[in-house]
């Protein structure tokens, strides 16, 4: 039973467009939308009772705003003025003058704060104020009431619905008989085994906390709850994966030492490991179903390109004719050439047919005029090709997933960059006969292990955690404003001797200096102007960001891979992998602005060749912890561990929140701790073998929650 709000509570047509914004339109929504923090709560008193240096809240209306500057220090402020049925109290603002601008004359409010005493009146400074709907006149008593819950949830606010509009109408919930007909989802072992409050338990604590240990408690059981769920699904899905048949490729790192041999480098010992990991998992049963993670450089395309000579090589089952195929998809159409040029130059000379289909067209190699290099066909003869199994390996964007992409004996599936690219994707790909692929899933995101266990639950994980030899580190410095001039005329004696520039700004326009709290940070059409006027005027300089047509980024990029373009200023939206091995060197502005992660992906882009690359973490960073966590840049010593230092020292939320893989605040918050994400999988994977299909009785509560959170996490 979980009703629709407006059956419970009285609702204007502007209160429920505003909680449909918010995504809350049952009575269940609500309760999961749990307070961002708690504040000790304030007595709550009229105006003719409260006195010099209390802290308190008082209700009224606001009258005579307005906003002014100091006397001496000319600072800006706001003024205004508090009343009630019993008096007048002054308040100011300093250095917020947008707090006049936000209310109106007369409007109703709560504020709460310190009583000071100015020229011999009381007043505020600087208080907290909210917009109130009516004043709860019952709390007051003769002589001041005390504060009805010692801790007061403060929840996200919207336009129109305030942090104690929700506070009050969750109290009318819990009030009601909807608690008593719930039924706890996780089974009662469990939630003992692990000190767990009960589910009706954790909702009142949640939001009605009468001491700390109550929303520490509360949030414990949801922070668990969500990753439980998580790894069930997971784990479910896994199950189903491993009941499906796929082809067998029965090939050792042995044999495909002649192949190594030819590949213009030696594998690192990392690269062997990860090949072995998948030459396993072609022998077995079921379908591979691995992620490899490895930092920008790492040699991730090499590993996919042995994997792919050991598929290829191998004859399909009762076929004479044709050969097990490899479909390979890249995020753009820059990716997807950069790949099919690199097993061009792995593939060549072994007599091996490479296709390529992107939005723009489609070739394939070789050419039979010239076997050295590849040629423009058909996308119908590429097609008639791929589906008779005269093209072993395809390479192409999003456009392999077309219906009209058909394979005859689809064997691997190579996934680079592409965590969204899912079930029903991978289902596409799939022969008619049933047969599934093995998948091989690539990122250069580092990505912390407990989240990698948690998101990634059904992969098995390989890292590549070496660089090849000779490839030399990025030399990473934090330039402060002092000493940019400095770092200027060391980057000119680079472009100067042929290099290239990256120059990676927050932003892609100014801010509007009428807007209030306008982020004061680069942007990059103002940064390029100032780059081409004042600092490298003798330089073509290129702009690229997210607004930009596909076809514009598309020739930007390629301009600056055939160096028409010496300095690229964009936003971080600059392309994940993109081969520009003459680009060594790299700017971040506004670089505390970015978490570590990031920074580290941003400073991959120069590690693409032999030179020396340069990375210059430009930044105006005042605190001690945000100077720390950007020198942590020039001294750890991989993504991962970068990863792990910015899981530990910035918001999960930042980092890795609901707008990427679609779990809360509160559930990111878990994956800080390893034992937590380790207990639930431990628990989920112990159901799901008892109990594959979630079909007992008891597993009910469990399978509903399930079936009905399938689209709501996006992991792969």
């Amino acid at each position: 039973m979980n009703p629709p709000l407006e059956d419970v509570l009285h609702l204007s047509v502007f209160q429920k467009k505003a909680l449909k914004k918010l995504g809350l339109e049952t009575v269940f929504d609500l309760l999961y939308f749990f307070p961002t923090r708690y504040e000790k709560s304030l007595a709550e008193k009229v105006i003719s009772q409260i006195e010099k240096d209390e802290e308190i809240s008082v209700y009224g209306r606001l009258f005579n705003l307005d906003t002014g500057k100091t006397w001496k220090g000319r600072a800006p402020i706001a003024r205004a003025t508090l009343a009630d049925q019993t008096g007048k109290i002054k308040i100011l603002w300093l250095y917020q003058p947008y707090i006049a601008k936000m209310f109106r004359e007369n409007s109703m409010v709560r504020v709460s704060g310190k009583v000071s005493e100015r020229k011999g009146e009381l007043s505020f400074i600087n208080p907290k104020i909210e917009k109130v709907e009516e004043v709860p006149r019952t709390i007051f008593s003769e002589n001041g009431a005390g504060p009805k819950f010692p801790l007061e949830p403060t929840y996200r606010e919207t336009r129109g619905l305030s942090s104690r509009w929700f506070h009050f109408a969750v109290q009318k919930i819990l009030k009601t008989s909807f608690l008593e007909k719930l039924e706890d989802p996780i089974p009662a072992e469990i939630l003992k085994k692990y000190n767990l409050p009960s589910l009706k338990s954790s909702l009142i604590w949640i939001h009605l906390p009468k001491k700390e240990s109550d929303y520490v408690a509360a949030k414990k059981r949801f922070a668990f709850q969500e990753i439980f769920f998580i790894q069930l699904q997971k784990q479910r899905e896994r199950v189903e994966y491993e009941e499906k048949e796929s082809f067998k490729i029965k090939k050792t790192l042995g044999d495909l030492s002649d192949f190594n041999k030819k590949l213009p480098f030696k594998l690192t010992s990392s690269q062997e490991k990860s090949v072995t990991n998948i030459l396993d998992d072609f022998k077995k049963d079921y379908p591979m179903s691995r992620l490899l993670e490895g930092d920008v450089g790492s040699g991730k395309t090499a590993v996919a390109a042995i994997a792919s000579y050991a598929c290829i090589t191998t004859p399909p089952p009762n076929n004479k004719y044709g050969e097990l195929q490899v479909a390979y998809m890249a995020p753009t159409e820059i990716l997807a050439n950069q790949h099919f040029k690199t097993f061009i130059e792995i593939f060549s000379g072994l007599g091996i047919k490479i296709g390529l289909i992107t939005g723009s067209g489609c070739k394939k190699f070789p050419s039979k005029v010239n076997p050295k290099e590849s040629t423009v066909i058909s996308k119908s003869q590429l097609l008639k090709w791929v589906a008779n199994g005269e093209i072993p390996i395809l390479i192409g964007t999003h456009a392999l997933i077309e219906k009209s992409v058909t394979f005859k004996n689809l064997a691997f599936i190579i996934i680079d960059e592409q965590h969204r690219f899912g079930t029903k994707q991978r289902a596409k790909l799939r022969k008619k006969d049933g047969i599934l692929p093995h998948l091989l899933s690539m990122t250069a995101t580092p990505i912390p292990r407990t989240l990698a266990l948690t998101i990634y639950g059904d992969l098995d994980l390989t890292l590549l955690d070496q660089m090849p030899a000779g490839r030399k580190p990025v030399i990473t410095e934090v330039v402060s404003p002092k000493d940019r001039s400095e770092t200027y005329e060391k980057i000119r004696r680079e472009l100067a001797a042929g290099r290239q520039l990256y120059v990676i700004c927050p932003r892609i326009n100014e801010p509007d200096p009428e807007k209030e709290m306008a982020l004061n940070v680069k942007s990059v059409t103002e940064e390029a102007t100032r780059l081409q006027k004042e600092v490298f005027p003798e330089y073509e300089i290129g702009i690229m960001h997210s607004k930009l047509k596909k076809d514009e980024k598309e020739k930007v990029m390629e301009s600056f891979v055939k160096n028409k373009i010496q300095v690229l200023c964009a936003t971080s939206v600059v392309e994940v992998g993109v081969n520009v091995p003459n680009a060594t060197m790299i700017i971040i502005e506004g670089a505390e602005r970015f978490g570590l992660s990031q920074l580290h992906q941003l400073r991959g882009r120069v590690l693409r060749s032999s030179h020396q690359a340069h990375c210059y973490i430009f930044s105006d960073a005042k605190s001690g912890k945000s100077k720390d966590r950007l020198k942590a840049m020039t001294t750890a010593k991989n993504g991962f561990e970068l990863a792990e230092i910015d899981l530990e020292q910035r918001g999960t939320g930042d980092l890795y929140g609901q707008k990427q893989w679609g779990i809360s605040d509160l559930g990111m918050e878990a994956i800080k701790n390893i034992k937590m994400v380790e207990a639930a999988r431990v628990e989920a994977r112990e159901i799901i073998e008892e109990d594959p299909e979630l079909s007992s009785p008891q597993h009910q509560p469990l399978k509903e929650i399930i079936e009905g959170q399938k689209d709501k996490y996006h992991f792969e």
